[in-house]
């Protein structure tokens, strides 16, 4: 028996299964493109036999369901779309698409129905349109590839952030303890202190990050992969919409689709990539990650350090600033390999900004020194 608040929701995705049919029937009218008028009729398809689910579902509870009219938003949009073209509305429709499929997913009737998978289609093919309208096939594939070739840039900013952070933070703390005129073995417990401290807390933090990540990956292949072997004709025609989506023409992306799907481990990697935006053999290893953390956090974090196990006083000081500007300077001037800015502009903002920080902390430890009288 339906509660009040099952009845509430049934008709909350009522109504958006009526603006997600206007939408798209709306979007296949105009599209003067037959192609992707096509995959605009077939998404309007999907969310009409989601509208059914909930038109039974009211049905069942003894709810009449409200009249079949798209809401304001809708309306508007879809004005938008006559009046200055699809391309318009389509970054809207993306947003709205993205994680849609959350919204099903602690309702039993919606996953039984794949109502979640759907919705991650819609997702991907909003996605594939918005960034690869008008494109032919080959432009794609070297968008693609770029794209994959991200993984290098990715680890080179990690490694500078981590490394930065280190050096950052230990270079005001160490600052902070040289000001209050402590003597060199406080100065160097605390940097050490500091040192341990940061890396361990920065490795647990990637620990759990990735390990989350990889669960909720891992999670959502084998869906997939359930999804794969239950229903492999309806994964098959989605992908070959995937694939149109990106600019294929029909007969290319569904052949394109057959030979994917005739390989049970080519499919699922394939749709990880293409429904969910998930690259497989690249989870990562969440112990390597906290590994790398740990390590290039210490590296830039021992920088303030040192000067203070062999000199003492000013000299100390001075040499620790030096040292940990000088990293400071190369970080900054790292991270220009992927931004592709001027290095000894990027290089010189990062060293004041890290010295601004190290005086401002020397000023504080100096004034609570004084005060303290430690």
């Amino acid at each position: 028996m339906a509660t009040p608040a099952d009845i509430a929701r049934y008709r909350a995705y009522f109504q958006d299964e009526v603006d997600g049919v206007f939408y798209y029937r709306t979007l296949a009218a105009l599209e003067r493109d037959t192609q992707l008028g096509g995959i605009y009729a077939r998404m309007a398809a999907m969310e009409e036999r989601h509208l059914e689910l909930w038109r039974r579902q009211l049905a069942e509870a003894g709810v009449a369901p409200a009249r079949e009219r798209p809401s304001r938003r809708a309306r508007v949009l879809m004005w938008l779309a006559r009046r200055f073209g699809p391309d318009t509305v389509l970054p809207v429709i993306k947003a709205m698409e993205t994680g849609a499929d959350q919204m099903y997913m602690a309702e039993p009737l919606a996953v039984a129905e794949r109502l979640p998978g759907d919705e991650r289609t819609h997702a991907r093919i909003a996605s594939a349109l918005t960034g690869s309208r008008g494109m032919p096939g080959s432009a794609i594939g070297r968008i693609e590839s770029r794209h994959r070739s991200l993984g290098g840039d990715n680890a080179l900013r990690a490694a500078v952030l981590g490394a930065n952070d280190g050096l950052t933070s230990n270079l005001a703390l160490v600052m902070g303890v040289a000001g209050a005129s402590l003597d060199n073995a406080t100065v160097v417990l605390a940097g050490i202190a500091g040192l341990l401290a940061g890396a361990f807390s920065m490795a647990l933090g990637e620990w759990i990050s990735v390990t989350s990540s990889r669960e909720a990956a891992e999670a959502q292949l084998a869906a997939e992969q359930e999804e794969i072997a239950l229903q492999p004709t309806e994964e098959q025609a989605e992908l070959a919409l995937i694939y149109q989506a990106k600019g294929l023409p029909e007969a290319q992306a569904e052949e394109l689709a057959a030979r994917i799907m005739a390989d049970p481990q080519t499919a699922i990697a394939t749709l990880a990539r293409e429904e969910l935006g998930l690259v497989p053999e690249d989870l990562g290893s969440p112990w390597t990650a906290a590994l790398a953390s740990f390590v290039l956090f210490a590296l830039g974090a021992v920088l303030p350090v040192l000067p203070f196990f062999v000199a003492s006083g000013a000299v100390a000081i001075a040499s620790s600033a030096v040292l940990a500007g000088l990293g400071l300077f190369l970080l900054g001037a790292a991270i220009t390999l992927l931004t592709g800015r001027n290095a000894w502009y990027a290089g010189a903002r990062q060293l004041v900004l890290g010295l601004v920080v190290a005086a401002i902390t020397f000023g504080i430890g100096s004034l609570v020194g004084g005060i303290t009288g430690v």
